[in-house]
């Protein structure tokens, strides 16, 4: 085996971004560092003798713009193959010193946009290398305690929220996702596919809709052009593998599988659910021409959720054995498998770029419950059964004209199918009801965009206009897609060479989620259709400053405004679905109105420094305000209203190929709503809730405390001739802080396990609550082959 040399090799090929064509004689260096390499004829470099690790490459050439690459991660036995491609400068065509900035910036989105590069995304401490969890450093984002993944954005809804993959939507992101929202415990994207992560909270692009608090885009890795690569990785919940590498000279593949054994973990240390995930990601990327190429993506999921009924045998702790009995009684059994596929075509035509995307996604989704789990029909609570299938076609054509006018049109179709079968009851402060139908819902959608930016002043204001019109044949309201008219706007302006101003304003639309539009009450009635349901609207304000004052390190500043009307508010709960989405299960399978009315608002301090000299870190705090409308009118704290958020990152990056890290978040205590202890303790009420029901009437009045958490992670990586090893231990919540949450409410039991009635008054169990805290230490270790 024997160690080698702590250098290794780069290759790759320049060319022009626009005409495809090699560029010889561009000067490429390894950023930090004098190693470098000058292309050849054919536009090919390479460079030897490169710092075995991540690095980036900078690539310059006179009357181009200096161009800086992602992360690759170079090994002996690993030759990482970069495509550089050069974009010439209209402005300046004399040879100048540039120093390029580790951070991208759009004219069409100058502000309220952070990108992460795989190396932050694998090394983040309390990450798991799992990417939402990631993103939760960023400014704005808020997190809830506990191990979901609910992208919480500026105040707004985990439904706001919309991810793409290579430029092609996918709706579900996580392993069991709440369905009508974005959460779930574990994410679908393997890290180890991804070269970059972009994350927008405002000044969406036009050609992406459909969201309102965020758009986030993973760009997927090549497969290498010259040899077969393997990667394997074993974690404490799950193993994976991933192979990339050529399928002929003009076609390259990455593709990967993993496969959890959490069901094994959670049955050793005794949790009353077995949940197991199975899920594969794939691109394969094809060059047709000089001049065009097709990429094809794959990425799904298998998840499983069985109980532990035999959680509380040999346990003696009455608290262990209550709370476990609570979630037994509680939490279905439950299916759900996803799938998108899509390709995505360019063609490259001197200075207009057409593409073409097409894809497919379809969700599946089942759960059934029974009361005291027995199986038998007479105790049957719940059985829902759901699928959401969506066929979409998008064209752009992107032109840059000799006078440094960027000009985006473009169009979008769907297709998409929704079925839904629900047998529910349900139990309120209103009593109990049931829901019981069967829904087909085929709809139509179609979407218009442009969007033309330029540059002035030699290039010190970048200005951006777009527009976007959205629609669909589910109703006569969303018919016209003039009612979802969303212009949007932005700007930016070099004070100096390290400070800019920047400033944004834009009209965004939402639809409603497919449980909302296929819901149907009693006589078989598309009842929110004839409730004349709408599209949901955003609008955003925001403005800042950036400074940056080197190459490798950022602040800003940003103040941020949003309103928002149409939202869906429940005409069972009275109150805004914006409230919900925290939680496992469905949210808006239920009887509607576009009445909701909201506002957040806040600001955000950000400081970045990009890993330089081997140090890096991330320090952001945000001062929001989320307030929706009751049922009185009146504003009041919605669920996402954390009011603090601070999250501060830091790693180093130490000799011998080890590196530390560490996070530490604090997290605003959120708003929550108090038990209604007459209706909870009803036993008509608890016998179908098993829980206790909360009291709308009172909503988010009670506010949980401030939580935070320190992670830390260290590892170790070695490199040998024929292959490297990453060890890693990841500590989640070193520190064991203590997050407290509504406590549950179940029935106290006599000595022979019978539920105690109330003495003065038979309708009613006695309850009692069991403590509902999170604050365990949660170590995770790791090993990454590369060969």
């Amino acid at each position: 085996m024997g160690f080698s040399q702590n250098t290794g090799t780069i290759k790759g090929k320049a060319i022009d971004i626009q005409t495809r064509g090699q560029m010889s004689f561009v000067n490429i260096i390894v950023v930090g560092t004098s190693i470098g390499a000058i292309s050849d004829e054919n536009g090919a470099f390479i460079i030897k003798n490169v710092p075995l690790g991540y690095v980036k490459v900078q690539a310059s050439f006179l009357g181009y713009l200096t161009t800086l690459s992602e992360d690759y991660l170079v090994t002996n036995e690993k030759i990482p193959y970069i495509f550089i491609e050069l974009k010439q400068d209209n402005e300046q065509l004399e040879e100048v010193l540039v120093q390029t900035k580790l951070f991208k910036k759009s004219i069409e989105s100058p502000l309220s946009r952070q990108s992460l590069g795989i190396a932050e995304i694998e090394r983040n401490p309390g990450g798991n290398r799992d990417v939402l969890k990631v993103i939760q450093s960023l400014p704005g984002v808020a997190s809830n305690p506990g191990f979901r993944n609910d992208i919480i954005i500026r105040g707004g809804s985990p439904v706001e929220n919309k991810f793409y993959l290579d430029g092609i939507e996918v709706p579900v992101i996580n392993h069991f996702q709440t369905q009508g929202s974005t959460g779930g415990p574990v994410g679908i994207i393997n890290a180890d596919l991804i070269r970059n992560v972009d994350f927008s909270a405002s000044a969406f692009q036009s050609n992406k809709g459909n969201a309102l608090s965020s758009i986030i885009e993973f760009t997927q890795k090549d497969g290498n052009p010259e040899k077969l690569n393997t990667r394997a990785t074993f974690g404490t919940s799950d193993a994976g593998v991933t192979l990339d590498g050529p399928i002929n000279d003009k076609t390259t593949f990455i593709a990967s599988f993993r496969q959890s054994y959490l069901q094994f973990l959670f049955k050793l240390i005794k949790l009353p659910f077995l949940p197991t995930y199975n899920d594969f990601q794939f691109k394969a990327k094809h060059q047709l021409t000089a001049n065009s190429e097709i990429s094809f993506i794959g990425l799904g999921a298998i998840d499983k959720f069985r109980l532990n009924e035999s959680v509380n045998k040999n346990v003696d702790d009455e608290e262990t054995i209550k709370r476990n009995r609570y979630i037994l009684s509680i939490v279905p059994v439950q299916e759900q498998w996803n799938y998108t596929v899509g390709a995505s075509y360019k063609h490259y035509a001197g200075n207009s770029m057409q593409q073409v995307v097409i894809s497919r996604n379809e969700l599946s989704n089942n759960a059934k419950k029974y009361f005291n789990n027995t199986a038998n029909a007479s105790d049957l609570l719940l059985d829902y059964t759901s699928k959401e299938t969506e066929n979409k076609f998008r064209f752009e054509n992107t032109s840059n004209s000799t006078d440094n006018y960027k000009l985006s049109v473009g169009f979008g179709l769907e297709q998409a199918k929704y079925t839904n079968t629900t047998f529910q009851k349900i139990a309120n402060s209103e009593g109990v009801s049931e829901i019981n139908f069967s829904s087909e819902l085929a709809m139509f959608k179609y979407a218009v965009f442009g969007q033309v930016s330029k540059k002035y002043f030699n290039s010190k204001l970048g200005t951006s206009l777009g527009i976007r019109m959205d629609g669909t044949n589910y109703n006569s309201e969303m018919q016209n897609p003039l009612n979802q008219f969303s212009p949007r706007f932005s700007l930016a302006y070099e004070l100096t060479n390290k400070l800019t101003i920047n400033a944004s304003a834009g009209i965004y639309s939402q639809l409603p989620t497919y449980t909302i539009l296929g819901y149907r009450d009693g006589e078989n009635n598309l009842v929110n259709k004839n409730n004349g349901l709408k599209y949901l609207q955003a609008n955003h304000w925001v403005s800042g400053f950036e400074f940056t004052p080197n190459s490798s390190s950022k602040m800003s500043v940003e103040g941020f405004y949003k309103t928002y009307k149409n939202y869906p508010f429940s005409i069972r709960n009275q109150i805004s679905l914006a409230n919900l989405g925290a939680d496992f299960g469905v949210v808006g399978n239920e009887e509607v109105t576009s009445t909701s009315e909201g506002r957040a608002y806040g600001f955000e301090l950000f400081a970045q420094k990009k890993s330089f000299a081997g140090l890096y870190g991330i320090l952001s705090y945000t001062f929001v305000v989320s307030e929706f409308k009751d049922n009185l009118n009146n504003y009041i704290p919605s669920t996402w209203d954390n009011k603090h958020l601070l999250t501060l990152t830091a790693g180093k990056k130490l000799k011998r190929n080890w590196e530390i890290g560490g996070k530490f978040r604090l997290v605003g205590g959120r708003p929550y709503t108090p038990y209604d202890m007459i209706a909870s303790s009803t036993i008509e009420n608890y016998d179908i809730s098993n829980q206790g029901i909360l009291d709308f009437s009172q909503l988010n009045t009670e506010r949980f405390k401030t939580f935070s958490q320190l992670d830390l992670r260290i590892d170790k990586t070695w490199f040998w001739k024929k292959f490297s090893l990453n060890f890693y231990v990841d500590v989640q919540n070193a520190l064991a802080g203590e997050a407290i949450e509504q406590p549950y409410l179940i029935p106290t039991l006599d000595a022979n396990g019978n539920k105690v009635i109330d003495s003065n008054n038979s309708s009613k169990y006695v309850l009692e609550s069991v403590e509902n805290t999170s604050g365990t230490v949660l170590p995770r270790f790791g090993v990454i082959f590369d060969f």
